[in-house]
């Protein structure tokens, strides 16, 4: 049997299916940012006509994102078996459902409801299945693919910030709610109608392609299913470590709004835009910018150097950040620094979880690794706002999340890196050993037909 044609020689007619399956990820992601990227312009009208506190709103993030997350194993396993079109098609309807019904919401439980809980579904079934969909794909650039398709989550809310805003400002938020809903929910159906699995022999060709770069050299020979990969350290490190960056990144996320008023530069101009919206549009940005930038690095100097590098970069920009938090311009831009080192996870997290445990349960696999992101959201979320209310001042909140991404760049380095390190030692070493049992087997069989 000869070797898998590699993409784009004559008679595979591959190479170009898999980049229209990229780009129909990312317009699938891109229709659903906006629920959690602009939440921080909701909050304030929410409090001020649902008559409740922060710490109450931001239970509707916390579910979004809990939802979004912790049911991310099962619509994992509903993907790996009846494939992303369908499963998509749910997700991208549920998306704008959520939104539609929340334009009506007039109790803080009927928001919980359909902002918070079909929204987290809707978007979590995409969120999974499209990283994990491209991930199959590229197995030969999984970084840079990975981090393209997670950019759509970031870019997509660069496009309805300001018309939010504008919407919000000149109408209310109940008619933002449902017209961007239905937006959202028509997009991402129209879009998963594409999507497809890779052919298994695609699969293996793109295993057999020349290793080019650095994390080449550190991807498994065999695929792990998700019991499997649950009774290893590595698994379990990497959900801490996911847990402590997500807590960062969603406690800018969901609180900037409040803090940025409280900082009194809510209803400042900088370069001649409200503040706000402008640092949202920055960071949406940045956010959709690393993702891409950050996996293509980590596909030449490897993904722990690359997080070592990214973390460091959020825990120095959030350092600079809360302590010129007094001059508007500087606060709006170095918001930017402070997503273009958080939004990386996104590309840098799943792409090492395939490397290790491979790609046949990728999708399964990530869903379990992607509930750290849920408790991300609780911590940084309505626990943040609790700290915030108990101590009266944002400075403790910012000081745990400082402490959480240097730990976490530590992690990476120091912990992270010769785990995975002895892990394909050992790898290495089970695939030397199959390769002679099959040889041996091969030699005896020989010897038997000769006999």
């Amino acid at each position: 049997m000869g070797k898998p044609l590699p993409c784009g020689e004559p008679g595979t007619g591959r190479c170009g299916d898999r980049w229209i399956q990229l780009v129909l990820g990312l317009l699938c992601m891109m229709a659903i940012s906006s629920p959690q990227y602009v939440w921080a312009l909701f909050t304030k009208p929410l409090t001020d006509s649902l008559g409740v506190s922060l710490a109450e709103i931001q239970v509707t993030f916390s579910l979004l994102i809990v939802l979004q997350t912790f049911l991310s194993p099962w619509q994992g396993l509903l993907i790996d078996r009846f494939g992303p079109r369908i499963l998509l098609s749910t997700g991208a309807i549920l998306t704008g459902l959520s939104w539609a019904l929340a334009s009506g919401a007039a109790t803080i439980t009927g928001l919980y409801l359909t902002y918070g809980v079909l929204g987290g579904m809707g978007t979590g079934i995409i969120y999974v299945g499209t990283v994990c969909h491209v991930a199959q794909w590229f197995s030969d650039r999984r970084g840079l693919a990975t981090g393209l398709v997670a950019a759509g989550y970031g870019f997509g809310a660069i496009l309805t910030t300001f018309p939010i805003s504008q919407v919000i400002r000149t109408s209310d938020y109940h008619r933002a709610l449902l017209d961007f809903g239905v937006i959202f929910g028509v997009v991402g159906l129209i879009s998963a109608q594409g999507l497809k699995r890779p052919e298994g022999s695609w699969q293996l060709a793109q295993c057999e392609l020349t290793e080019w770069a650095p994390s080449q050299k550190q991807r498994s020979f065999r695929s792990f299913t998700p019991a499997e990969m649950l009774h290893t350290p590595i698994f379990w490190l990497l959900f801490v470590m996911m847990a402590m960056m997500s807590t960062s990144g969603l406690m800018v996320v969901s609180q900037m709004g409040a803090f940025t008023r409280d900082f009194g530069m809510a209803d400042v101009l900088v370069f001649g835009f409200p503040a706000l919206p402008l640092a949202l549009s920055i960071d949406r940005f940045a956010n959709g910018l690393t993702r891409p930038f950050f996996g293509w690095v980590s596909d030449h100097i490897g993904r722990e150097n690359t997080m070592v590098i990214a973390f460091a970069l959020e825990g120095l920009a959030m350092t600079i950040w809360i302590l010129t938090r007094t001059d508007a311009a500087t606060f709006v831009l170095m918001s930017g620094v402070v997503f273009f080192g958080w939004g990386e996870i996104f590309s840098l997290f799943p792409s090492t979880l395939a490397d290790t445990y491979g790609s046949k349960h990728a999708t399964s696999n990530y869903g379990l690794l992607y509930t750290a992101q849920g408790l991300g959201s609780v911590l940084g979320g309505p626990i943040a706002a609790l700290l915030h209310q108990a101590s009266g001042s944002w400075i403790p909140v910012f000081e745990v999340i400082i402490v959480m991404n240097f730990a976490t760049a530590i992690l990476a380095g120091f912990a992270l890196k010769p785990m995975r390190r002895h892990w394909f030692r050992a790898a290495w070493i089970w695939f030397y050993r199959a390769v002679q049992r099959r040889r041996i087997g091969f030699a005896n069989g020989g010897q038997a037909d000769g006999a």
